[in-house]
């Protein structure tokens, strides 16, 4: 399944995009896990099928309403076997 580390920039700490990135994995079935960077920047990990994980960042550019995701790095990592999706 493939798996990817996605990095978030812009306003994106203390905007509650932790919270939506994990109520949107969890709509979705998507493991792994979202935590805030010390640099400002928010850090997803995300394993799921390709077509979720589509769905998945086009809500992750989006962002929660009081953010504003200004760039979405993504890079594809080898499969972790996750279970859950989970805030660090």
């Amino acid at each position: 399944m493939p798996a990817f580390r996605y990095l978030a920039r812009g306003r994106v700490q203390g905007v509650g995009f932790r919270y939506f990135a994990l109520k949107v994995a969890e709509e979705l079935r998507v493991t792994g896990f979202v935590r805030n960077l010390p640099d400002g920047s928010v850090e997803v990990v995300a394993e799921a099928a390709e077509s979720v994980l589509a769905q998945f960042e086009e809500k992750l550019r989006n962002g929660p309403s009081f953010g504003r995701v200004e760039h979405l790095d993504r890079l594809p990592i080898e499969e972790r076997g996750d279970t859950g999706f989970q805030i660090r």
